[in-house]
């Protein structure tokens, strides 16, 4: 009798452990169940999160989590602060998730991975829990975290580049695969039409001023000060801006009474700081243009020799500033070299 009751308690202890695991199992599988679900409702990928979901999702769980969440830390009343940039940076977190989720569909990695934003006013019990002081702020909530606050925060830096940037950060740290940025075009199909019908039907007018020389195009001060802006707009880095949609300035983290115009870093360029480089460069080339086509045809040898002198002393200091800054910036010096048979 005691021989065969062995196998039947053997078999009544294996199927309290296959019931205990599926017990412990099944909340897990429902909260990455239900990411998934929240996920799909979303146009970008998004999930909007509040003290209640996180609780839900992080702090009431159990550590290893099968997932890492990251989280952007939002304030709708300072979306109207150019130097946060917080829209911007949102719709770049937006096309991060977005590419993410496109480019592993149907993969394993696709929940692992949530992308998640929490908003000031309906979550300032879960910004304190993180310890968020200031924005944007960016963090990374990885499966064996316990602790809220010592969760990854993104720095500076690592959106520097905005979306392609927080892709290096993401995959860097949770050695997941984004992919590449999937950005919607620039124009949509209604708009091209639009632009197409209207050139169309202007292009008869056009044409007809351009062969009479009645348009702006045969003004040579046209060219000339069209010249100045290309140089000026391929020199200040306008175009790295405006793709980048990269702030003018931003709010010092220590002080946010005080306004960052030039970040030292090589990983960001404000707008500014490009405008005010742009600057000295285009000083630099209007006084040599100047020199080359104006200051030739004066016939006083001896003004000729002074404002050429005073020219160049000016775009000396101009590009020794720019030297300047480059080594502030970057920590690269530039240094000169002799000839060696000056030696």
């Amino acid at each position: 009798m005691a021989i065969s009751e062995k196998p039947i308690l053997l078999l009544l202890l294996l199927l309290l452990l296959i019931s205990l695991a599926v017990v412990f199992s099944a909340p897990e599988s429902d909260r990455v169940a239900e990411l998934l679900s929240l996920q799909s409702r979303s146009k970008s990928g998004l999930i909007h999160l509040d003290d209640h979901s996180l609780s839900r999702f992080l702090t009431s769980t159990k550590t290893p989590r099968p997932y890492s969440i990251l989280i952007f830390f939002d304030a709708t009343q300072l979306h109207d602060k150019p130097e946060l940039n917080l829209q911007g940076l949102l719709n770049e977190f937006g096309l991060l998730a977005s590419s993410f989720i496109s480019n592993n569909k149907d993969s394993p990695a696709a929940s692992k991975l949530f992308f998640c934003y929490m908003e000031f006013k309906e979550s300032q019990s879960s910004f304190s829990q993180f310890g968020v002081n200031s924005l944007p702020h960016i963090r990374l909530v990885g499966p064996n975290v316990k602790s809220l606050k010592d969760s990854e925060q993104m720095e500076q830096g690592d959106y520097s580049r905005l979306a392609d940037s927080m892709s290096d950060f993401v995959e860097s740290r949770t050695k997941l695969s984004v992919g590449p940025i999937e950005r919607p075009p620039m124009f949509s199909k209604k708009q091209l039409g639009f632009f197409v019908a209207a050139f169309l039907a202007w292009a008869p007018f056009v044409i007809k001023k351009v062969l009479t020389g009645q348009t702006l195009l045969h003004d040579s001060k046209i060219w000339l000060g069209s010249a100045v802006f290309v140089y000026f707009f391929s020199v200040s880095g306008a175009m790295h801006n405006i793709i980048r949609k990269m702030p003018l300035f931003l709010a010092d983290r220590n002080d946010p009474s005080k306004l960052i115009f030039f970040y030292q870093g090589s990983g960001m360029q404000l707008g500014a700081e490009g405008f005010a480089v742009g600057f000295l460069y285009t000083i630099v080339g209007l006084l040599l243009a100047f020199m080359t086509h104006v200051l030739v045809r004066v016939k006083n040898v001896t003004a000729q020799r002074v404002i050429m002198l005073f020219a160049l002393f000016i775009s000396f200091l101009a590009v020794k500033k720019v030297v300047s800054l480059d080594n502030w910036k970057t920590g690269y010096g530039i240094h000169a070299f002799w000839p060696s048979s000056w030696n």
